[in-house]
This record gives structure tokens, C-alpha cells and sequence, in this order.
């Protein structure tokens, strides 16, 4: 299925680089599409976004329907909307970079601070386990609370819409980021001036609760945001997108370490890179998490260039697409539609 895909995206970009010289046709119902009857999949309706791989989709006189010469309307629209998808995914990779940190750094963090409760031993490699908690408890009362209270104010069928909940998401990373970098300073400092006598564990928590809650509205979305705009032949390749993301971002949190770890050493009075050596409390940790933050804060104003940019896929045959400022926001009427309206 992903080689199908691939192809497919290929051969529009081919034939339309082929076709570059040629002039679109005044109506789009000119473009090569087949029939009702010899349809086997989903046909997509032709919309005026990227116009120059609509040339894929021109017959050229005198020759015959084939593969590599022309492309279906509908094979360019899949192009299309897989385009306009990247970017959206691409605006998620510093947040799940920052999770792979979290769940790294946090562990070092952990054996050096206090890891009693009461009377129990908590392990700190079991602190990841406080965001998963987090989702659990915070996924019902989402759907119970939140979306009907949204959705009052906002007449919006889910609250908000998938977009503006991959956007809460990642302003909450960036605030996670804050987070940790503040408790690490004050662990640090502890440890430090009493090494006997270190912090809490449940200190992390602060930092883990917000990411928790951050990875609730940018997961959630996502999925959503993917199953629903995708045709039918390509829902499971959108929503798997979300998990190449995820890899993205724990490779770059790799890249991160070392190249920060290399620029420092150089600038640093004492020669020595944020992340050196095992011993945090020599170590500048707190500058890499601030970094982050930094980065995510940068990283929230590109996906809001490109998330008030996309255009939601209409599922009404008539008015086509709407951009991301333009979605009304009034409860539908039609049953059909309760569950297609956008924002």
C-alpha cells in the first residue's frame, strides 16, 4: 500500500513536470478523470489549491490514457492533500523531540533525588509513567466536560477543532519545557549545597503533568485530524504519519545532545559542553530545556503559519474548501453532516 502511494506521488510529480509548458484548461471537468463505472476507489473532488499539478492531469491530443503520460484528477488531489498534510506533521517533531528528553534526562535526574514516598521506594525510571497516568485520567474528561462546554461557545461538533488542539498541545510542550528547566535549577542547586539531602522525585511531575497533558491535545488531534481529512484508500498511511513523527523527533533529540554538547564546549569559559560527563549537578542542563523551549515557542508560530494556510477537505461535493479562518461556526442541521463540519 505505502509503494502504491509512493508511485503514485511520483508519477503526478513526473507528469506534471512533463506537462509544465502546457496551459490549463478553462474547466477543470476538461482534466482526465474515469468514470463512475470503472471507479475503484473514493473519487476526489478537483479543488483550485496548487493548480500546477492539475497539468498532470491533461490529455494531450492524439494520445492514449496511460500510466506516466497522464494522471487521474483524482491521483493529483491525493497529492495534493498528503502536500498540504507535511508541514502539519512537521510542526510535531520538536515537541516529541522534547519528550524523548524528558524521558532520558529525567531518568539521570531521578537517581540522584529523593525517590521516597512514605514509606515506598519509587524507581526513577517509572516517572514516564506519570504522563500515560495523566492521558488516562484526562482523555474521559475531555470528551465529558470540556467538548460540551466548547462546543456552546465555539457551536463547533467537537469543541475545537483538530488543528486548534495539535496548537494547544504544542504550547503546552513549550511551557513543559519552561517547567523543567526551572525544577532542574532548583535539584541542582540542592545537590550542590546538600548533596545528603536531595529534592523529591515528585518534583518531575510538575514538568511530566503538562507534557501529559500537551501529548492529550497534539495525539489526539493528530489521529483525528488525519483519519478525517484522508481519502478512504489513505487513512492508514495519514495516521501513520503521526508515529513517523515521533520517530523524527527522537532522532533529533540525539542531534540535539551533540551538537549542543559541541558548540558549548567551544564558547564556554570553563571548556566544558551543557551535557557533559554524568554528573548533572556540574552541568548546565537547565540551559538545554530552556533551549527547548525556545525551539518550541519558534516551532508553535511555523505551525501557525501553516495551519492557518490549510484548507480542510470538504466533504459536501459543492463548496469545496475553506481556509482555516473561514470555517463557520454554527451547528449544522443536517444529521449527515453533524459529523463533517469544519471549523
Amino acid at each position: 500500500m505505502l509503494k502504491n502511494h509512493f508511485i503514485c506521488y511520483l508519477q503526478v510529480i513526473v507528469v506534471a513536470f512533463k506537462n509544465r509548458k502546457l496551459s490549463l484548461p478553462e474547466s477543470h471537468g476538461e482534466l482526465y478523470e474515469i468514470s463512475d463505472k470503472d471507479a475503484t476507489t473514493e473519487k476526489i473532488a478537483h479543488t483550485n489549491q496548487m493548480r500546477f499539478l492539475d497539468k498532470a492531469a491533461i490529455i494531450q491530443e492524439n494520445s492514449k490514457p496511460e500510466a506516466w503520460k497522464v494522471c487521474t484528477v483524482t491521483q493529483v488531489e491525493e497529492v495534493k492533500i498528503l502536500t498540504r498534510m507535511l508541514p502539519i506533521v512537521a510542526s510535531t517533531i520538536i515537541l516529541n523531540t522534547c519528550m524523548a528528553q524528558l524521558q532520558t534526562f529525567s531518568v539521570q535526574q531521578g537517581n540522584i533525588m529523593n525517590l521516597k514516598l512514605g514509606s515506598l521506594t519509587v524507581p526513577a525510571p517509572s516517572i514516564p509513567v506519570i504522563p500515560l497516568v495523566f492521558i488516562s485520567v484526562l482523555v474521559p474528561l475531555y470528551e465529558l466536560f470540556f467538548v460540551p462546554i466548547a462546543r456552546k461557545i465555539t457551536h463547533h461538533p467537537s469543541g475545537i477543532t483538530q488543528l486548534q488542539r495539535v496548537g494547544v498541545g504544542l504550547v503546552l510542550s513549550a511551557i513543559s519545557m519552561a517547567v523543567a528547566g526551572v525544577v532542574e535549577v532548583k535539584r541542582r542547586d540542592q545537590g550542590r549545597k546538600d548533596p545528603s539531602r536531595p529534592i523529591s522525585l515528585f518534583w518531575l511531575s510538575f514538568q511530566y503533568g503538562i507534557f501529559g497533558i500537551a501529548d492529550m491535545f497534539t495525539l489526539v488531534g493528530l489521529l483525528e485530524f488525519f483519519y478525517r481529512e484522508s481519502p478512504a484508500n489513505m487513512k492508514s498511511l495519514s495516521t501513520s504519519f503521526t508515529w513517523l513523527s515521533t520517530a523524527l523527533g527522537y532522532f533529533l533529540s540525539t542531534v540535539f545532545v551533540n551538537v549542543i554538547n559541541a558548540v558549548t564546549k567551544r564558547i564556554t569559559p570553563s571548556k566544558q559542553g551543557w551535557l557533559h560527563g554524568f554528573d548533572l549537578n556540574q552541568n548546565n542542563l537547565n540551559l538545554f530545556y530552556w533551549f527547548l523551549a525556545t525551539l518550541s515557542c519558534l516551532n508553535f508560530f511555523n505551525y501557525l503559519y501553516w495551519a492557518s494556510k490549510y484548507k480542510y477537505k470538504c466533504e459536501d461535493s459543492g463548496p469545496g474548501f475553506k481556509a482555516l479562518g473561514e470555517m463557520p461556526l454554527k451547528r449544522v442541521e443536517r444529521k449527515e453532516d453533524y459529523g463533517s463540519d469544519r471549523e
